[in-house]
This record gives structure tokens, sequence and C-alpha cells, in this order.
């Protein structure tokens, strides 16, 4: 059985957890979610507090058990605080900027690049250089983020490309004239 799985979610106020069969929904201020919970999985709710628990001799039960533990914790915080991640282009000439709901990215390219979010993630362009990408799903507010990063990856020599906030980036040495 897992150690992480044992361990009760301690649901926030304002957080309403209902079970319907398989499928578990999550509501709060921020947003709703759902999650489909694997066979031999079964998830209870006890004056503010959900219980994770796995069937004996289940299939992956225990290899999913923390897996739902988690997801759940996840999502309980990300329909009251949310997720951001924050990305900063480095290089000359490199932007980003709106469309609509998309990002428009200026990164060395001849055609600038379109990123479209997905449902229930907000994008902002705090400066042309920095982006912010906010949800309350970690796992769509994280996919995203990878996905504009890998347009442009940051580059080991000069340090050029779009990068995670903070990220440092091992640059190499260039060739050395003898």
């Amino acid at each position: 059985m897992s150690r992480i799985g044992r361990q009760p979610v301690t649901l926030p106020a304002g957080v309403t957890v209902e079970v319907k069969g398989s499928k578990v929904l999550v509501q709060g201020p921020k947003g709703k979610l759902d999650l489909d919970l694997p066979a031999g999985i079964t998830v209870k709710i006890e004056a503010g507090v959900a219980h994770v628990a796995c069937a004996e001799g289940a299939e992956n039960g225990s290899a999913l058990h923390g897996l739902v533990r988690s997801r759940l914790s996840g999502m309980a915080l990300g329909v009251t605080e949310g997720y951001r991640k924050e990305l900063s282009i480095e290089g000359t000439g490199y932007n980003a900027k709106l469309s609509g709901k998309a990002v428009e990215l200026s990164v060395g390219f001849c055609n600038p690049v379109l990123c479209t979010p997905p449902e229930g993630v907000a994008v902002q362009c705090v400066t042309p250089t920095e982006i912010a990408i906010s949800g309350p799903d970690k796992i769509k507010v994280g996919q995203f983020a990878a996905e504009v990063r890998s347009v442009r990856p940051p580059e080991p020599y000069k340090g050029k490309g779009i990068r995670y906030k903070g990220e440092t980036v091992r640059r190499k040495a260039g060739k050395s004239v003898a």
C-alpha cells in the first residue's frame, strides 16, 4: 500500500468534491476539474477530508493509489489558488505578444509562431519578453508552458531562447582560436 496514498486530503474551505461512479468532480472559486478513477481505486469524502483507498488485488492498484491521491490534492489546490508558470525570452529581437487568446512568438524564425492555449488556461504577456501562464489544472498549465518553451529552447552557447523564469542554462565554451 502506498504511503502517500494513505494520507488524507484536507479540502480547503469553498471546495466541494463529489464522487459519481468512477469520476471525481472538484469545484472551487477558480473553476471545476474532474478525474477518472482507475479500476480498484475508490474515494470517500468525510467532513471536509477525502480518503483514497485501494482494493486488494486490483491490477496496478497499488501503483496508482498514490498518484490518484496526489492528483486529488493538486486539484483541490488548483481550484482555490491556481497554478502559474512564468517564461522569459532571451535574445535580441525575440519577443511575444497576445493575438486574441493565443501567444504570438517572434523568436528568430522567418514567420511568427502562434501558440493557442487549451481550454481553462489563461496567458498574459507581462512585458514583451515575459509570459505568464495560469489556470486551475496543473497538468494543462505545465504542458502548455512546455509547448511554448519547445518552440525555441535555450541554446547552450549564447543562451538565447525561451526558458522558465529562474532556470539556469549551462553555457558551453565556444570555439577557441589558436
